[in-house]
C-alpha cells in the first residue's frame, strides 16, 4: 500500500481522535490513539473476526476503498429512481381507467388505455435502461461482495468512522422509507369506506403508487449505501462465512431451478391443470430455503 496516501475525505484517516475510546471491529474495546497506529485492531485474517484462517493475499487499498464507496453512492441514486419509474408507471393508466367510466369526463376506454399504456411501457423502457447503465457501472466493483480480502489498518479505521457515520443517515431513510409505505394505502381505504366513485378511488390507488415509489426510492438509496460499508468491513450477508456459502448456493440454484421449471412445465402440459399446478413455485421456494439452510450449516461447520 502506498504509504504516502493523503486523506481527501473529511472522514479519512485516523477517526479516533483524542484517544476516545470506542468499540473495536471485531467485538473487544480498546484504547485507539491517533498517534499511535498499533492501538488500531489488526485485520490480518487471523483475528475474533471469522472463525477460520482463510488469508487469500487479497488485499484492499484505501484507494480501492474510496473508489468502491463513490461508485455505490453514485448508482443508488440510479437504482433507486428506476425502481421508483417501474412502480409509478401503471398509475396513468389506472387514473384515465377510471376517469373513462365517468361520462362527465369524455374519455374512452381505448383512448385511456392507449395513453396509459404508452406511458406505463415508456416508464418501463427508461427505468430497464437506468438499470443497465447503472448494473454496469457498478458490476466491476462487485468482487468486493465475493472475494475474501485484507485491509490495512488505516483502512479499516476509515471505514468504521464514516459507517458509525452513516447510521443515523440509513436509520432515517429506511424508516421514513417503510412509513410511506405503510401509510400509502389510508387515502384509498379510507375513501372506499366512504363510498367515493371509482374515479376518486383510481386517484387513491395512483396516490397510493407514488408514495409506495417514494419510500422505496428512499430505502434503496440508504441501503445501496449501507451495504457498501458492509461489504468492505465483510460484516452482515458479506461475512466470509456467508460469502463461502453463497459461492456453494449459487452453484446449486442455477441447477435447482432449472429442474424446478422443467417439473412444473412438464406436470402442467401433461396434466392440462395450469390453475393448480402454480402450487410447485411456493413450494420449492419453502425448500430452496431450506436446501440454502443445509448448506450454510455443513459448509460453517467445516471452516470453524
Amino acid at each position: 500500500m502506498n504509504t504516502n496516501y493523503q486523506p481527501t475525505h473529511p472522514y479519512d484517516g485516523n477517526p479516533y481522535q483524542n484517544g476516545a475510546e470506542q468499540q473495536a471491529p471485531y467485538g473487544d474495546y480498546r484504547h485507539y490513539n491517533a498517534d499511535d497506529n498499533n492501538s488500531l485492531p489488526k485485520n490480518d485474517g487471523y483475528n475474533d473476526h471469522t472463525n477460520y484462517r482463510d488469508f487469500t493475499g487479497n488485499r484492499v487499498t484505501m484507494e480501492e476503498a474510496e473508489n468502491y464507496l463513490m461508485e455505490k453512492a453514485v448508482g443508488a441514486p440510479l437504482i433507486a429512481n428506476a425502481t421508483s419509474l417501474c412502480i409509478i408507471s401503471p398509475a396513468l393508466l389506472v387514473v384515465l381507467g377510471g376517469l373513462s367510466e365517468n361520462i362527465g369526463f369524455r374519455i374512452s376506454e381505448g383512448l385511456a388505455a392507449a395513453l396509459g399504456c404508452t406511458v406505463l411501457f415508456g416508464l418501463v423502457a427508461v427505468a430497464v435502461f437506468m438499470f443497465i447503465t447503472g448494473g454496469i457501472r457498478m458490476s466491476h466493483a462487485s468482487r468486493f461482495e465475493k472475494m475474501v480480502f485484507e485491509m490495512d489498518d488505516n483502512v479499516v479505521a476509515m471505514l468504521l468512522n464514516r459507517s458509525r457515520d452513516y447510521e443515523m443517515t440509513f436509520a432515517r431513510g429506511l424508516a421514513v422509507g417503510v412509513v410511506l409505505c405503510i401509510m400509502s394505502v389510508v387515502p384509498l381505504v379510507v375513501l372506499a369506506a366512504l363510498g367515493a366513485p371509482d374515479w376518486v378511488c383510481a386517484a387513491a390507488v395512483a396516490l397510493l403508487l407514488v408514495l409506495v415509489a417514494i419510500g422505496v426510492n428512499m430505502i434503496i438509496r440508504v441501503a445501496i449505501v449501507k451495504s457498501s460499508f458492509d461489504a468492505l468491513l465483510q460484516e452482515g450477508e458479506y461475512t466470509r462465512e456467508e460469502k463461502h456459502v453463497k459461492e456453494r448456493m449459487d452453484a446449486v440454484s442455477g441447477l435447482y431451478w432449472c429442474v424446478i421449471t422443467a417439473v412444473y412445465l412438464g406436470w402442467s402440459f401433461w396434466s392440462g391443470h395450469w390453475g393448480t399446478t402454480w402450487i410447485i413455485w411456493p413450494v420449492a421456494a419453502l425448500a430452496h430455503g431450506v436446501i440454502s439452510g443445509i448448506i450454510r450449516l455443513f459448509v460453517g461447520g467445516s471452516r470453524c
